[in-house]
């Protein structure tokens, strides 16, 4: 009599268990594997929400430079700064002495700072101590900022609605490699160096660099400069991978040390794509040549891949 085709297999599994053929379970992860493995997913799950905050990457809908003088912004053709997501006509931006004032149109419901906003008010920009103002209108679902680079001012605005948000296909990883946990050395810089970072923008800026970490991968030694930016210090880094799995323009990977100390950890597992990979209207940070490695780091965030939408 023929067994049915499932009937078969089960037979077949239990014949080469009988005859101890069979491949052995898998270890049960140690428990340093559990603890890696627990803290790289809530890691990835906090990545994610960020990303999809309503402020966040994927929410961005403009990045608008503001010229000397005043100028109107808005939804409305007949604005000098169009904005994709926004009201008709949301007020007037006027940039001087390297300060932006901002008059309100009259009868739109706007907030400065998450309060009602009821006349003119010079903006902060995100260069200033305290943080950028923030404008919101649509009832706190799109806001504007204004940012500044060097010498120069855009405007950022953002909405809760926007298709790269509504859209967002998900972040793909290389599988957890604990060997991407390496152990290395962090060498202090004197106070007030400074490492030349271009940005996707073509903006050349100077970042504060207070140190360089050095590691050992595949009997090498590798070395990668830290910069301090957006209140974290970063490795800003490309490696083999971009363009044949990871972003093109490089990735980062924050760096997390005790002040004094020598010794840190640096785990590619935890590497992100910039800000550009998701948008366009950022001003990413690009890796500076000294950190431009001959080495393949197949570990953390893979490129980036949109969603088609009909």
């Amino acid at each position: 009599m023929r067994l049915p085709r499932p009937a078969a297999a089960a037979a077949l599994a239990a014949v080469l268990a009988a005859c101890g053929d069979t491949a052995p379970p898998p270890p049960a992860p140690k428990p340093a594997d559990v603890a890696f493995l627990a803290d790289l997913e809530a890691f990835r799950q906090q990545r994610l929400q960020d990303l999809m905050r309503p402020d966040g990457w994927t929410a961005l809908t403009g990045l608008h430079w503001i010229e000397p003088g005043a100028h109107y912004a808005g939804s409305d053709r007949r604005n000098g700064l169009r904005l994709a997501m926004a009201p008709p006509h949301l007020g007037m931006f006027e940039l001087r002495g390297g300060r932006v004032r901002f008059v309100p149109e009259r009868g739109v419901p706007l907030t400065l700072d998450g309060a009602p906003l009821r006349g003119e008010a010079w903006l902060r920009t995100d260069a200033d101590p305290a943080g950028p103002s923030r404008i919101g209108f649509d009832d706190g679902r799109g806001g504007a900022m204004v940012l500044r680079r060097g010498s120069r001012y855009a405007l950022r605005t953002w909405h809760a609605d926007a298709p790269s948000r509504l859209n967002f296909s998900g972040l793909a990883h290389w599988p957890p490699d604990d060997s991407w946990r390496i152990a290395a050395k962090f060498v202090t810089h004197p106070p007030g160096r400074t490492l030349e970072i271009h940005d996707i923008t073509g903006n050349t800026f100077a970042a504060p660099n207070p140190g360089r970490v050095e590691f050992l991968r595949d009997g090498r030694t590798f070395a990668l400069e830290a910069v301090e930016w957006g209140g974290q210090t970063l490795l800003i880094f490309a490696d083999l991978t971009n363009a044949k799995g990871s972003y093109s323009a490089g990735r980062y990977l924050e760096l997390k040390r005790e002040a004094g100390t020598t010794a840190v950890v640096v785990d590619f597992n935890r590497s992100i794509n910039p800000p550009c990979a998701f948008t366009p209207y950022t001003t990413c940070p690009l890796p500076p040549s000294s950190n431009r490695m001959e080495l393949a780091v197949a570990a953390g965030e893979k490129a980036y891949t949109r969603r088609r939408t009909p």
